[in-house]
């Protein structure tokens, strides 16, 4: 049966799409749905959310996965906080160089949802590199001896089981669970509407404190509020544009549907509206 699926961007805003459900379950974390669609295919829903659609959804796996990786391009260990959707796994699969990644999803049903329904989008969970732990990212970071070169928070908004993901002690456990050149890359909201802005200054305000190099860059979602998207690069050593590998990375000739090394580089370019919310201009 088609109907009329809607996420409230605000109390005054929403997105609507005309869609067919085809799967809905109750986790013990948080309600998964998946619908099809005309225009944006198949569409992953949490808690009423969008989490990705077939559409865009390079967009946003590419941004997260691939700024860091031409930056720290001898990254051997990584480390995924959320994603069990398996789309920054199946992008991080693309370089040989990795030796190791771990990811940590508090859900389990997430991966196996996203296997199960979106499987060009979940990379491959039999890669011998990947091993995935069923457990809380605030945990794992505070508990773990094993050191990583790139930690990704692919996390949820910052309420249920990803509100831990935005707290100061998760980014200060990060910090020290990465080498000496370590960096890190979060997703940072939009900054559009108020409450989603309070969110991207708080973040703000406490990654700064932790880490040398703290630098936000964009990208243009269409499904997320607003279509005006952060990210976060916080590193121990690298800067995103004075430390971009550009030649190694060119030389890996890897296919990308929106990333692109000009576009890397005009990302951290922001507009006058985001450097004055996080005190900037």
């Amino acid at each position: 049966m088609t109907m009329w699926f809607t996420e409230n961007h605000t109390k005054d805003v929403f997105f609507a799409f005309k869609a067919k459900q085809l799967f809905s379950t109750r986790s013990d974390f948080q309600q998964i749905d998946i619908y099809q669609t005309k225009d944006f295919g198949k569409v992953l829903v949490m808690d009423e959310r969008i989490m990705l659609t077939e559409k865009d959804e390079k967009i946003y796996h590419e941004m997260i996965v691939h700024v860091p990786m031409a930056v720290h391009i001898d990254a051997e260990d990584v480390l995924i906080i959320g994603g069990g959707d398996g789309g920054a796994l199946r992008e991080l699969q693309r370089y040989p160089g990795i030796k190791s990644i771990d990811m940590v999803e508090i859900d389990s049903e997430v991966p196996e949802v996203a296997q199960r329904f979106l499987p060009e989008i979940a990379g491959d969970f039999q890669d011998a590199r990947f091993t995935l732990m069923i457990a809380d990212g605030l945990k794992y970071v505070r508990t773990t001896r094993k050191k990583y070169d790139l930690i990704i928070v692919d996390s949820t908004d910052p309420f249920g089981p990803g509100e831990s993901l935005f707290t100061r002690e998760f980014y200060g456990n990060c910090f020290d669970i990465l080498r000496t050149d370590g960096l890190l890359v979060n997703q940072h909201e939009s900054p559009y509407y108020r409450l989603d802005a309070r969110e991207v200054q708080s973040t703000y305000e406490k990654t700064k404190m932790i880490f040398p190099i703290d630098k936000l860059f964009q990208a243009h979602i269409p499904t997320y509020p607003s279509g005006h998207w952060l990210f976060g690069f916080i590193s121990k050593k690298y800067d995103p544009l004075e430390d971009l590998q550009d030649v190694r990375w060119s030389k890996l000739d890897i296919d990308t549907f929106y990333y692109n090394l000009a576009l890397h580089r005009g990302s951290f370019a922001l507009p006058n509206y985001v450097l004055e919310l996080i005190g900037k201009k």
